[in-house]
């Protein structure tokens, strides 16, 4: 049985000179509302015998005046192109094309935002995650009820083929991306130039801070009730990592006005509860797609520029008016602490030494906010609490008070989900004096290391002196 019609495709070379190679390619279509085989016996390429076409080997096309295929109408066709990532970079405005990435976390926010990527031919992508679609998934993700039961990585892989049809690929990986000891994970972690963590958790940007041979990172969230999104950069060179950004992050939500309900709602395990696992979340899947529309074009701009930087969204529900917040990125300092390494920006000191500027030339003091994290052996101070009106001092010696210190232990333990506290306590030494410790201080140490020895945790003391800091520890011994 013939068809109905043909399509012919012409493809054009343009040469404007003899021996040259084509500048451009044009295509023309064009529609014959005849079948292929009709065609063919038109312009003597078939021949018909005993109700069967034959291909006429010997015969010639009939290019006279009168030949019969002459009076068949031809339509003109628009010849269009499938998309590729070089097009699809030119109609969204993107110059550069991107680079080998990771994409950490294929969840909720993350499927949004390759989604965007994708479309827009920017960078290339490997997705690691190591979950399957779910069917309470499909509320807040990009997947359809056909992926259910498939891991994400595989669900938004297909559906970047389903768009870009081979001109980009997205590689899926379905494994922990904290297990850095497998090649699977490992490999891709060390080839890419960026690594966006979508990931949800705390566990994979600590982890991924202790690590030197992977690529620049990034970490992009939304807080739980979707009002409000973080973006927390890397500089190009990784002296400054999402550890220390991480820290300075909460130091902004204990000291700004906008950091007071930030974080409301939180589930306490993780960045936010605005992921896609959570069956029990009360979320709008608009107000994901609208950060996740604001942290791709961020992600990309960032990754175009060296520096470090901590950027906040935040987003009035009622109106859709966002508030933009950049936070001041200080380099981080190391110190050894017994089997623990200890990590500061230098914000905090520059605080810290205000305060005792401040209050010179007496001794001053309060306590240190931060948090423990035996997973990465490591122990973060976040920020330094004033001395409470209580407290007393001279130029010789200092007693931290207590009025109204609990309760703003507990509003920055709020403030950013239950993960800063209590760490320590710090003081400075009057003008003229180093950081190193008097009697005093050892016996402040030794009290403090018996009151923490009760949580199972190493007591700190931070000294400030006139052109130095130093942190000790305290420890009994048995």
């Amino acid at each position: 049985m013939d068809d109905s019609f043909v399509v012919i495709l012409l493809s054009l070379p343009i040469v404007r000179d003899e021996g040259k190679e084509p500048e451009r390619i044009v295509r023309r279509a064009f529609l014959v509302a005849i079948g292929a085989q009709k065609l063919g016996l038109a312009i003597n390429a078939l021949i018909f015998h005993a109700g069967k076409y034959f291909q006429d080997a010997l015969g010639k096309p009939d290019t006279s005046p009168t030949a019969s295929w002459r009076s068949q109408n031809l339509s003109a066709l628009e010849v269009l192109r499938s998309t590729d990532a070089q097009s699809a970079r030119l109609q969204s405005g993107i110059s550069g094309d991107g680079t080998d990435s990771v994409l950490v976390g294929a969840g909720s926010l993350g499927s949004a935002m390759l989604n965007l990527w994708g479309r827009s031919g920017w960078g290339r992508w490997t997705v690691l995650d190591k979950d399957h679609i779910k069917p309470h998934n499909l509320v807040r993700h990009t997947a359809y009820a056909q992926h259910i039961g498939i891991p994400k990585v595989d669900a938004v892989a297909q559906l970047h083929e389903a768009v870009m049809q081979g001109a980009s690929a997205v590689i899926p990986i379905c494994a922990d991306a904290c297990d850095i000891s497998q090649e699977i994970v490992r490999n891709p972690l060390r080839a890419a130039s960026l690594v966006v963590d979508v990931s949800t958790t705390l566990e994979y940007p600590r982890l991924a801070s202790t690590v030197d041979s992977i690529g620049r990172h990034m970490s992009a969230f939304v807080t739980p009730d979707g009002n409000a999104a973080a973006l927390l950069v890397e500089d190009e060179k990784r002296t400054v990592r999402l550890r220390t950004l991480e820290a300075q992050y909460y130091r902004a939500l204990i000291e700004e006005s906008w950091g007071e309900h930030h974080l409301d709602g939180n589930l306490g395990s993780f960045w936010s509860g605005a992921g896609c696992r959570d069956i029990s979340m009360v979320l709008p899947y608009s107000r994901i797609l609208g950060h996740a529309s604001v942290l791709t074009e961020q992600v990309r701009l960032a990754a175009c520029r060296p520096t470090p930087s901590i950027r906040v969204w935040s987003r009035h529900p009622d109106t859709g008016s966002v508030t933009v917040h950049d936070v001041k990125v200080f380099a981080e300092r190391r110190l050894p602490f017994g089997d623990l390494t200890l990590f500061v920006d230098e914000g905090v000191e520059q605080k810290l030494r205000a305060l005792r500027a401040k209050n010179a030339p007496n001794e001053t003091g309060g306590v240190l906010l931060g948090y423990f994290d035996f997973n990465v052996k490591a122990v973060v101070i976040v920020d330094g609490l004033p001395a409470p009106v209580d407290s007393q001092s001279s130029g010789v010696w200092f007693e931290r008070g207590i009025e109204g210190l609990a309760a703003a232990v507990a509003d920055a333990s709020k403030r950013t989900a239950g993960i800063v506290g209590y760490v320590g306590e710090w003081h400075s030494h009057p003008p003229g004096h180093s950081a190193t410790p008097s009697g005093r201080d050892i016996v402040q140490l030794d009290y403090l290391a018996r009151e923490m020895e009760e949580d199972g945790l190493p007591a700190m003391s931070l000294i400030v002196g006139e052109h130095d800091m130093r942190v000790l520890q305290g420890a009994i011994r048995r």
